[in-house]
C-alpha cells in the first residue's frame, strides 16, 4: 500500500512539474506537420518570438486555377493573390507564465486567432486556437 502511495505520489509530482514548467523554444524549432497531413509548417525563432511559416502543401496545385494555393480569404485584399506557401501563420511570444502565445492566422477562412503552444515531448506540438470564449486545439507530428 505504502509502495503504490509513493508511486502515485511520483506520477502526481512529476506531472505537476511538466504543467508547470516552461516551454522552451528549442522544444519547439523544427517543421512540424498538421493534425490533417497537408501542411508541413516550419517553426523557428524570430528575436523573441516564435514564428511559423508553411513549408509545404499537400496539395500544392490549386485544382480550379492550376497554380499554386493563394491566401484568396484574407480580408486585406492586397495579399489576397500571396501564395500559401511562404506565409507566416504566427509569431508568439511567451508570456509571464512560460506558454507562447499571440495570434495565429488560419489561411482556411482568412482569420486571425488568440493561439497558444504546448509541447507535447519531442515530437508533439499542441496548437491551440481560441475565437472569443469557444477554443480549438490540434496535435502536430515532428517532421523527420
Amino acid at each position: 500500500m505504502i509502495k503504490t502511495f509513493c508511486h502515485l505520489a511520483a506520477v502526481v509530482l512529476s506531472l505537476t512539474l511538466v504543467t508547470v514548467m516552461p516551454a522552451s523554444a528549442e522544444e519547439m524549432i523544427g517543421t512540424w506537420l498538421t493534425a490533417n497531413s497537408d501542411a508541413h509548417i516550419r517553426v523557428a525563432k524570430c528575436g523573441k518570438a516564435m514564428c511559423a511559416t508553411v513549408v509545404w502543401l499537400k496539395d500544392a496545385v490549386d485544382p480550379k486555377t492550376g497554380q499554386p494555393p493563394v491566401d484568396d480569404k484574407n480580408p486585406n485584399a492586397s495579399l489576397r493573390s500571396r501564395k500559401i506557401v511562404g506565409i507566416r501563420i504566427f509569431a508568439m511570444e511567451q508570456d509571464n507564465t512560460g506558454s507562447w502565445v499571440g495570434g495565429i492566422y488560419n489561411s482556411d477562412d482568412g482569420q486571425t486567432y488568440k493561439g497558444r503552444l504546448s509541447p507535447r515531448g519531442n515530437d508533439e506540438l499542441e496548437v491551440q486556437g481560441c475565437a472569443g470564449s469557444l477554443c480549438g486545439s490540434e496535435v502536430w507530428t515532428r517532421v523527420k
